[in-house]
């Protein structure tokens, strides 16, 4: 049933019984083991799991076992920032007269369709926009700051790209 690299393989047998009486046959659940590891990956931004695993341990398919070194990140894509929610810096400078409209831009960000969240960068030079990239695109989002009456320069990703990930040994994996 399970190919001979699978890490479900080992795993005992069950039987369980419906509420209908019938029996149903499965697998145990597979607890996360406790992994550590000394040797660091910094993630790039044409990582794949899959491209790592066989990086590390020859076995393109081994690549679970990086995320079972890295059990912070909830699924493997956030691991490598790849995730559909993006978080990125517009640099916002005021054009118009007076004290600049932060909050009126903060709440009109907020309740855009797709925007996660929004808030004010250190020193007020650029707002931090957590947002669904399938649901809203960039250029909408700069719109929107030029809507408010602020100028916006080009986006800085806030990702992975450049953070350290936990390489198991591959004896421990």
């Amino acid at each position: 049933m399970f190919s001979k690299i699978s890490r479900y393989r080992k795993l005992p047998d069950e039987v369980t019984i419906g509420a209908n009486g019938l029996a149903f046959q499965s697998k145990s659940l597979r607890l996360t083991p406790e992994v550590g590891g000394t040797f660091l990956h910094t993630v790039e931004d044409l990582d794949r799991l899959d491209h790592l695993g066989y990086k590390y341990y020859k076995q393109p398919r081994s690549w679970w076992h990086i995320c079972d070194a890295n059990p912070q990140f909830l699924s493997p894509q956030h691991l490598l920032g790849k995730e559909p929610i993006a978080t990125g810096e517009f640099p916002i400078e005021f054009t118009g007269i007076g004290e600049p409209p932060y909050a009126p831009l903060l709440a009109a960000l907020r309740r855009m369709a797709g925007v996660e969240n929004a808030l004010l960068a250190d020193g007020d030079a650029g707002v931090l926009v957590e947002f669904n990239t399938m649901t809203v695109t960039q250029g909408v989002i700069s719109s929107a700051i030029v809507a408010a009456g602020f100028s916006v320069g080009e986006m800085r990703n806030i990702g992975r790209v450049g953070k350290k990930i936990i390489i198991p040994p591959e004896g421990l994996a």
